[in-house]
């Protein structure tokens, strides 16, 4: 029995999922679709070797995730983005996982030309400041200030093995035993985003180290799916999937600043990108962020607006 598996979760993912099955080969893979209307399944049922569960809706990447595990009997499991292209073993990712007290481990992605993704490769896990800064725009206008360093891990080596906090979902291998017992990816996380930090902040919770492991490496394009979804889609969709991570893991007065940094801050947002598109529309998408995020602030949980955020973004 192989002791590891790999599941990729599939949104419009033609251009790329051959390259990314091309690199797994010689490992049970297991598809699991979401919906796609493009070729991508067809090009899966190609290949006899992968398993494919084809979604007849778009579940989200935790829900689809969560599928992939459970069909596979596997003591490890690595998750995939379809974007992804394996250059090296996983050897070292199984290595590290099996030893004592680590969950999780995850390697290094490199762009095309072969450069660390800085930023993306490692994170630490995000502080209330962290976050308002990212929704206010600072860290993109200022992105050496010392809170964005720290939270992007601007201030690590990327070529030394570390314990992490959380490895992107892009490439992330984790234990079956860890997966039960965190019950698998939180689905409120619909459909994307912050549900890999989620899961990595749960099992730091549980005392298991997470292991950052350089010398396993992919290449890795980015924002592949994500790039399908409609633009307002995906503004309301990362606003509420933040707001969800902050109440889940914030004290109520520290996830109170942070939705209302959303609400600054988009604000300032819809200004820029009417002057920049010269449109209105993003004034009808950040005014919907701005009211839930307001609601958020006001009642103090996502849980009172959550099902509003995914409405709002399909009605804009």
């Amino acid at each position: 029995m192989n002791r590891t598996g790999i599941v990729i979760v599939t949104y419009n993912s033609q251009e790329v999922i051959d390259h990314c099955l091309d690199s797994c080969e010689g490992l049970p893979v297991v598809v699991v679709d979401n919906a796609s209307t493009d070729n991508t399944c067809e090009l899966v049922r190609r290949r006899p070797a992968v398993q494919l569960i084809s979604n007849a809706a778009n579940r989200g990447f935790g829900a689809a995730a969560n599928q992939g595990v459970n069909v596979l009997d596997t003591d490890f499991i690595l998750l995939l983005n379809p974007d992804i292209e394996l250059q090296t073993s996983i050897a070292p990712l199984i290595d590290a996982c099996s030893r004592d007290g680590v969950g999780i481990a995850g390697g290094r992605l490199v762009d095309a030309r072969g450069d660390d993704q800085t930023g993306f490769t490692l994170r630490r896990f995000p502080t209330p400041a962290a976050l308002a800064f990212e929704v206010l725009g600072i860290n993109r206008l200022l992105p050496w200030n010392p809170v964005n360093r720290r939270y992007r891990c601007l201030d690590v080596s990327l070529n030394q093995p570390a314990e992490a906090d959380q490895p992107p979902g892009a490439m992330l291998m984790f234990r079956r035993d860890l997966w039960q017992r965190l019950g698998g990816f939180d689905t409120h996380f619909h459909p994307i985003w912050f549900e890999d930090v989620d899961f990595a902040k749960r099992a730091k919770d549980l005392g298991l180290k997470i292991q950052y492991v350089p010398e396993v490496i992919a290449n890795h394009q980015g924002g592949h799916s994500i790039a399908t979804l409609d633009e307002s889609c995906r503004t309301v969709y990362w606003y509420a999937s933040l707001l969800r991570y902050a109440s889940k893991h914030f004290r109520p007065y520290a996830y109170r600043g942070v939705s209302a940094a959303v609400v600054l801050g988009s604000m300032f947002r819809a200004v820029v990108e009417v002057v920049r598109w010269r449109s209105v529309k993003p004034v009808q998408i950040y005014a919907k962020v701005v009211q839930l995020a307001g609601a958020s602030l006001i009642s103090g949980h996502i849980r009172d607006v959550e099902d509003s955020f995914v409405q709002a973004g399909r009605e804009v």
